[in-house]
């Protein structure tokens, strides 16, 4: 099958795109596909350039904005749609994390081209790239979410006001970054501006949540599987993005929970990813108080398939080795070509 592995991008997460995107590639060329590797940033890779970026990794931060901001002003996105790497390819992997790669923008210009793709449609990546929007969904589904405010337009909040209502601790972020980009816990008041400040710098919202204490656990759903859940215990106390893509910087293991437990993370998954209209595959995350309450955080709807990531370890532990984890990916993406994309 001719395959077009869509990595790299403009995002914050452009490095861990590019480590996912590659991994994918070769373990789609070892079930025997015929597949490329488009860099919308860059360009298709040669295997040259891509040996070279496999071997490098994920650094221990994201790239700085200006280096982005230099990619952006050569992307080929606007071209996609007429590029033969799409519309000659049977099925496009997408590899993309955060930015236009995961907001819908792609998945749109994918459904006029006709292409069949991974992951969920255009109405669903963008609706849970959206953190405010996707706690929205959640609560009316039913399904357990921190409470949360929005910072103002100009970045300024009442400290007093964010603990009257949420409390200290909060979490500071970007409403539609991923990887921790621009994440801090706050735990006290004078600390709160500055982390708006950072937050700001990757998106034009920011989302002040009450702080979870406990377990970070994480599931993943695979088509109609719910994979086992997995914890999560990162060497420092944020699971922040060098803990996330540095080997040795977090311990990631099947979760030991109670049935009850086990049975109520399945049913929250599974209302997530009915309520936000996802499809194919994604990996929801919560944070397991000491009371056994699930809080959900957040959906990903492109979740990383680096060496370190989470739904790769799920999928293991169910029996489900990387190669043919992307090969299943991709047929669910073709069961799903003539459904309605949402």
């Amino acid at each position: 099958m001719r395959i077009t592995v869509l990595l790299g991008g403009v995002s914050a997460e452009r490095e861990v795109s590019l480590s996912s995107g590659l991994r994918i590639a070769v373990a789609l060329r070892a079930k025997g596909h015929d597949v490329i590797c488009l860099d919308p940033a860059e360009g298709v890779l040669t295997r040259e350039t891509e040996r070279a970026l496999l071997a490098a990794g994920v650094g221990s931060a994201p790239p700085s904005l200006d280096a982005l901001a230099g990619l952006s002003s050569q992307s080929l996105s606007p071209a996609l749609g007429t590029m033969p790497e799409i519309t000659d390819a049977e099925c496009v992997f997408l590899a993309l994390h955060g930015g236009k790669g995961e907001d819908g923008t792609v998945q749109a210009l994918l459904d006029l081209v006709g292409v069949p793709y991974t992951g969920s449609g255009h109405l669903a990546s963008a609706l849970a790239m959206d953190k405010h929007l996707t706690k929205v969904v959640l609560r009316a589904a039913g399904v357990a979410t921190a409470n949360w405010m929005m910072a103002p337009a100009d970045g300024v909040m009442d400290a007093e006001e964010v603990g009257r209502h949420l409390d200290w601790p909060v979490v500071v972020k970007p409403s539609k970054q991923g990887s921790t980009v621009g994440l801090s816990i706050v735990r006290e008041p004078g600390e709160l501006a500055a982390a708006v400040t950072e937050a700001f710098k990757y998106d034009d919202e920011v989302m002040v949540e009450r702080f979870v204490p406990g377990q970070e656990l994480t599931v993943g759903i695979l088509g109609d599987v719910v994979l086992p859940t997995i914890e999560i215990v990162p060497v420092k106390e944020l699971y922040d993005y060098e803990c996330k893509y540095t080997p040795g910087m977090a311990k990631e293991f099947v979760a030991e929970l109670s049935p009850e437990i086990e049975s109520k993370l399945a049913d929250q998954s599974r209302r997530a990813f009915a309520a936000l209209k996802l499809g194919g595959y994604a990996r929801i995350d919560f944070r397991l108080d000491p009371h056994g309450q699930p809080w959900c955080l957040e959906a990903n709807t492109l979740p990383g398939m680096t060496p370190t990531s989470l739904i790769p370890q799920a999928a293991a532990a169910a029996g489900v080795l990387f190669p043919d984890l992307c090969e299943r990916i991709v047929q669910l993406a073709l069961t799903n070509r003539d459904r309605l994309r949402l």
